[in-house]
């Protein structure tokens, strides 16, 4: 199968550290040209990336006939609309998460995928990796028995004013840079839309940005997620699912050192003895990259016409719920997800 040929708009550290490197080792991603307002910046990570082309300007990248695909790891506040210009120009866009601001924002997007015939996805790597599609077949199997209760942490320390994650205005706060991923695999773990949610929400003095976010998702029939998320804590990650048979626990579900090999834990039911880590089972799987794999199953979809596992209408839904929390935490009071709400 011929590899798609992409290009990236801009020069962000998330493409040029994690995502560019990975797709570059992936059998079906080509990065051809690279994109930024400052041709310098543009020239050298081009240079040290080894890709072909540099290019000063975003439009310039748009205009390149041989380009297939885009990546968009832009500040969150242009997601939007440089996916659509993306859409217009004829290339197929996989988008940094959060794919919008609010779920309206983001619903201006369905139109410009249906009408140029392209794909626009979120980039949320996790769900490419194996250990993630283990436990969905886990889940599915029975072997916890009921899903009742998912409970997730994601946290890390930034305080630079300069970072983008800590600028408001244009979409910084971790509810919309870490909170989003316990958000999206709650919703992976219970495969159907959630009802309501409560939260609460701590706003840096000076930022004004969401430093540190605690969310209970209703999803009805008893079953709930609930999750906490800060850019100014210690770094953690871990994600913990309980059901009526099994406990299932994660040690890391989201972002992943390179070389990092994962594992899940299945715990029992029954009181001890489990064994000699306390546990019931432990699998462990090989390093791999899941930026590479989700590059490369972006690109195959390309290729191949396949439906979308997590199309677009999935990365609405994850911004409905956003849009709810940070309504929640403003009444102090459940509030319902609104679907298509304008």
């Amino acid at each position: 199968m011929k590899p798609v040929q992409w290009g990236v708009l801009s020069t962000a550290k998330i493409g040029r550290e994690h995502v560019i490197p990975a797709m570059q080792q992936g059998q079906l991603c080509e990065i051809q040209a690279i994109a930024s307002r400052d041709p310098i910046k543009a020239r050298e990570s081009a240079e040290l990336l080894g890709i072909p082309k540099s290019y000063g300007s975003y439009e310039e990248l748009l205009n390149n006939s041989d380009i297939e695909a885009i990546y968009n790891p832009l500040p969150n506040h242009m997601h939007v609309p440089w996916s659509i210009k993306a859409a217009e120009a004829g290339k197929h866009v996989l988008c940094e998460k959060p794919i919008a601001l609010t779920a309206s924002e983001a619903r201006k997007l369905l139109a410009t995928r249906d009408k140029h015939g392209v794909l626009i996805e979120e980039a949320f790597m996790p769900r490419h990796h194996p250990q993630w599609k283990r436990v969905r077949s886990l889940l599915r199997e029975g072997t916890l028995g009921k899903v009742l209760a998912v409970q997730a942490v994601f946290s890390y320390h930034n305080t630079d004013p300069k970072d983008v994650r800590n600028q408001v205005e244009i979409g910084g706060g971790g509810l919309y840079d870490i909170g989003s991923y316990c958000i999206t695999l709650s919703r992976y773990v219970f495969e159907i839309g959630p009802k309501r949610v409560s939260a609460v929400v701590n706003r840096d003095p000076v930022f004004g940005t969401d430093r540190l976010t605690g969310a209970t998702i209703d999803f009805g029939e008893g079953r709930q997620a609930s999750f906490v998320c800060s850019t100014q804590m210690v770094r953690y990650q871990q994600l913990l699912i309980l059901g009526t048979k099994n406990w299932l626990r994660m040690d890391c579900p989201f972002a992943m050192p390179k070389g990092w090999r994962p594992q899940i834990e299945i715990g029992a039911q029954s009181a001890p003895p489990y064994g000699p880590t306390g546990i019931g089972k432990v699998e462990k799987f090989e390093p791999v990259d899941h930026y590479m794999l989700q590059g490369d199953e972006f690109s195959n979809r390309v290729r191949t016409g396949t439906a979308a596992n997590f199309p677009l209408e999935d990365a609405i839904e994850n911004m409905e719920v956003i849009d709810s929390i940070f309504r929640a935490a403003q009444s102090n009071s459940w509030e319902t997800i609104q679907p298509n709400a304008s």
